[in-house]
């Protein structure tokens, strides 16, 4: 569970959800759990996330829950802005967003919309404010991130080059060089995965 919190009218839920519960991957465990899954052998496109929806779609039926997924759309649930909304989620220097325990490699699998209210979790500081050297912010190689966005293209060209391999195999470099990515223990098999999801 990477945080929860009670929507607003903003959120677009209906009155029925009283509490919305982020899920990401339990590292390091996650990754061997997948690896066994039906999904990730079948050989069918979008194995991750077909994992996800059945997996987060048996518990949302087991506890009178409703199930929501970053993918499917559109339209696409607002998992950016429930997030943040989580209070345990903050935009990072470099603008993707950052994880009290997950660092930069925090992911959303999916929510749970409860129909039952939860007691709001502490409030946090974001750990960027306490990151002094912020390595996030020099770490990719061709300097992708300028603070006020993310240049996927020249992100992509890069990863076309012998240059890239470091990032295609081990994950964005910028990611991990949060000091908390670094101690979350992120499998790189799982990196590259996700590499190659976004990169063909």
């Amino acid at each position: 569970m990477l945080g929860h919190f009670a929507p607003e009218d903003s959120h677009g839920l209906g009155p029925e959800v009283k509490t919305v519960v982020l899920l990401g991957p339990d590292e390091p465990r996650f990754w061997s759990a997948f690896e066994d899954s039906s999904e990730y052998r079948d050989g069918a496109p979008d194995p991750m996330d077909r994992w996800s929806a059945r997996v987060i779609g048996d518990w949302a039926r087991e506890i009178g829950g409703e199930a929501y997924f970053p993918f499917g759309g559109p339209p696409y649930a607002p998992f950016y802005q429930w997030a943040l909304a989580t209070g345990a989620v903050w935009p990072s220097p470099i603008r993707l967003l950052i994880h009290a325990q997950s660092g930069l490699f925090v992911s959303f699998r999916g929510a749970l919309g409860l129909p039952y209210a939860m007691p709001q979790a502490p409030a946090q500081d974001r750990p960027c404010d306490s990151c002094t050297h912020q390595p996030c912010r020099s770490a990719c190689p061709v300097a992708a991130f300028d603070g006020s966005g993310y240049d996927t293209i020249r992100c992509h060209d890069h990863l076309n080059t012998m240059a890239g391999a470091d990032c295609m195999t081990k994950g964005c470099r910028a990611r991990r060089a949060c000091p908390i990515s670094q101690n979350f223990g992120r499998v790189e098999a799982q990196s590259h995965f996700h590499m190659r999801s976004f990169h063909p």
